[in-house]
C-alpha cells in the first residue's frame, strides 16, 4: 500500500493551472508535512514535521507530487510510520526568486564556513533561502481559522471589490486570497486594514498555502469560488 497524496486529479490540474506564470529567475517550493493534530489517535509527537521539500515550475509540479507517494512506512517519526491521515500538502502561492535566494545562501553558507562546523546542512539552507525569497508577489493571503466562509463574505465584499478575490476552503477554515493587481482604486488604501480585523484572522501576508486536490489531513482543499 502507498501514501496516496492526490485526492482529486482534476482539481489538482485546474490549481495549477490557475498558479501564476513563472519568470526565468523563479520556481515554486513545495512542502509535505505530518501534522499530530489531524491524526489524533497517533503517537506522533510533532504538530508539524516536515517530510519532504521541493522546488519545482508549473510543467513539473503534478509529477513531483505524484512522486511523494511511496510506500507506506517509508515516512517516519522516530522510527514510528507516518499515518495517512496526519499528511497535508503545501505550496508557496506566490513564485520564489532563484536569484535572491542563491545571493542570501551564497552570504548564509560563508558565514558558515568561517566558524567551526555546527551540523548544518548545505542542501537544507538553501532550501530554506528559496522558502524565504519572495518572487512576483501576484496574491496577498489572508488565512481565516476556524471560521466558515458565508459567516464573513459579506464584510469581505464590502471591503474589496470581489473580482480580486478567490476563495479555498481547507480543513481548518478557508484562505482568502487576493489578486493585488485587481484591486480598485477605491479599495487599496482601506482593505487591509477592513479584512484584518475580521474576527478569525490568523496569518497574513505570503504564505503557504494547501494544495487544492490533494489531501489535507483527509481533507480536500478546494476553491470555493474562483471568480
Amino acid at each position: 500500500m502507498n501514501y496516496k497524496i492526490i485526492a482529486d486529479e482534476a482539481k489538482l490540474i485546474e490549481f495549477i493551472n490557475w498558479l501564476p506564470e513563472l519568470k526565468n529567475n523563479e520556481c515554486y517550493y513545495v512542502s509535505l508535512f505530518a501534522r499530530n493534530k489531524y491524526a489524533k489517535n497517533s503517537e506522533l509527537k510533532s504538530d508539524k514535521q516536515q517530510l519532504k521539500r521541493f522546488t519545482t515550475t508549473k510543467e513539473y509540479l503534478f509529477d513531483k507530487i505524484k512522486q511523494l507517494e511511496c510506500e507506506f512506512g517509508s515516512y517516519k517519526q522516530k522510527h514510528l510510520p507516518i499515518p495517512q491521515e496526519a499528511l497535508a500538502l503545501y505550496i508557496s502561492l506566490n513564485p520564489r526568486n532563484y536569484e535572491v535566494a542563491a545571493r542570501e545562501s551564497a552570504i548564509e553558507l560563508v558565514r558558515l564556513v568561517t566558524n567551526s562546523y555546527n551540523g548544518y546542512n548545505p542542501h537544507q539552507i538553501v532550501l530554506t533561502e528559496i522558502q524565504k525569497a519572495s518572487g512576483t508577489k501576484k496574491y496577498f493571503d489572508i488565512d481565516f481559522d476556524n471560521v466558515e466562509i458565508n459567516s464573513v463574505k459579506s464584510i469581505i465584499e464590502e471591503s474589496i471589490n470581489n473580482d480580486s478575490l478567490t476563495y479555498l476552503k481547507t480543513r481548518g477554515g478557508f484562505h482568502l486570497l487576493i489578486e493585488l493587481d485587481k484591486i480598485k482604486n477605491e479599495f487599496k488604501k482601506s482593505w487591509y486594514k477592513k479584512i484584518t480585523s475580521i474576527e478569525g484572522v490568523d496569518v497574513r501576508g505570503d504564505n503557504l498555502i494547501p494544495v487544492v486536490g490533494c489531501y489535507q489531513g483527509m481533507f480536500i482543499p478546494h476553491f470555493y469560488k474562483r471568480w
